[in-house]
């Protein structure tokens, strides 16, 4: 008799068969999807004290990548964002740098804050990960030998004699206090402006920290005060300058306050009110209000979003390299990538940027403004 085939076991190898043929499908779609796609880490605080910061990096690496896709992309592939949160902390920047590890990503914008950059560095280094930052300037950052770290924005050890110079040739106070958060950003640049006052025959009367996240300055605020203290630079961000300098009116402490780069956000008008009034700071020219910059600035403005942030389009400026670099080296290596940004100018809406052995712009300024207790800024002349 002849043997009847078992249609349920035949059936059942068919259906197997289609599923392993779907699956494999699958498989090569998503392979080809992502084989057409350059992932690009934009890292840094989307929560915590200093996100503000962490918005005006996004704002400006997604408007680069935004640009750069609608222009055709690099090497026929688009550029895709993949946003992380440090919340500026080292050690949440830690396990971020190991998320991008993990996440097969290897170009980084960010992070935004030095202490956060330092830590997360070590690990970009260690595997082969291209990192720009167009915020981080605690000089410490790039004095380790790396070939992988860049950024594009100037060091404290240049924003730190502008400073210094106006204070000493402009502002020329009888007794100046220079303040920090401990922080190695806030420290490192209170540091190299104290050596700038100093190498200009002006003494510093207090050198000292206070501690982050506190409410009440008094305890400071009152030795300031004992000691006649007349002008007060402070290395840090802007919610603690915001309290200090509120505060200080509250006590009556008459002094000139200035801050560095890292407290030039409107939010610190929020928290000190009409005492913040006369301060000033020391930030980047004004990118936004070059005319060459007026296409990308009308992008921004369509959107919603404010071109003059600080580290808007120094972010853009750093997506935009790496792009840029791509591109002239034909490849997806980070370590080909890097020495094409070591060895070329790159045309950014920041100037035509070109890098040190040490990953450090060669050239870069700060200039000084007056803030107002509107948020709004007004360039010393």
């Amino acid at each position: 008799m002849k043997k009847v085939p078992d249609l349920s076991r035949t059936c059942g190898r068919i259906r197997a068969r289609n599923v392993f043929l779907i699956a494999a499908l699958s498989a090569i779609a998503s392979y080809s999807f992502a084989a057409d796609t350059i992932k690009i880490a934009l890292v840094g605080p989307l929560s915590g004290p200093v996100a503000q910061y962490g918005e005006m990096e996004f704002v400006g690496a997604k408007m680069a990548i935004e640009q750069i896709n609608n222009a055709g992309g690099v090497n026929g592939k688009k550029l895709e964002g993949v946003v992380y949160d440090d919340a500026c902390d080292p050690k949440q920047a830690v396990a971020v740098a190991n998320k991008v590890v993990n996440d097969g990503i290897k170009f980084v914008i960010g992070h935004v804050c030095s202490s956060s950059t330092q830590p997360a560095s070590d690990i970009y280094e260690d595997e082969g990960i291209l990192m720009v930052t167009g915020s981080s300037t605690n000089p410490e950052i790039t004095n380790r030998g790396y070939k992988m770290i860049f950024r594009t924005i100037g060091l404290d050890s240049m924003q730190a004699p502008t400073a210094a110079a106006y204070i000493a040739e402009r502002a020329k106070p009888k007794v100046i206090a220079v303040l920090h958060d401990k922080q190695q950003y806030g420290e490192g640049i209170a540091t190299a402006v104290k050596k700038s006052l100093e190498g200009k025959g002006v003494k510093v009367a207090i050198f000292e920290g206070i501690n982050t996240g506190e409410r009440d300055y008094s305890a400071i605020i009152a030795k300031l005060k004992q000691a006649n203290v007349d002008f007060i630079y402070y290395g840090g961000y802007h919610p603690e300058l915001g309290l200090l300098i509120r505060q200080s009116s509250e006590r009556g402490l008459k002094a000139q306050f200035m801050g560095t780069e890292g407290a030039g956000n409107k939010e610190l008008s929020a928290i000190a009110g009409p005492a913040s009034e006369g301060l000033l700071v020391t930030l980047a020219e004004p990118f936004d209000e070059d005319p060459k910059n007026k296409s990308i600035v009308d992008a921004f403005k369509a959107k919603n979003q404010d071109p003059s942030g600080i580290f808007v389009l120094p972010s853009y400026a750093a997506l935009s390299v790496v792009a840029d670099s791509i591109k002239i080296s034909k490849s997806e290596d980070p370590l080909k990538v890097a020495d094409a940004l070591r060895n070329n100018a790159f045309d950014t809406p920041t100037g035509n940027l070109s890098f040190d052995e040490k990953g450090d712009l060669k050239h870069f300024n700060f200039v000084v403004y007056k803030w107002h207790q509107d948020g709004s800024k007004t360039l010393v002349k």
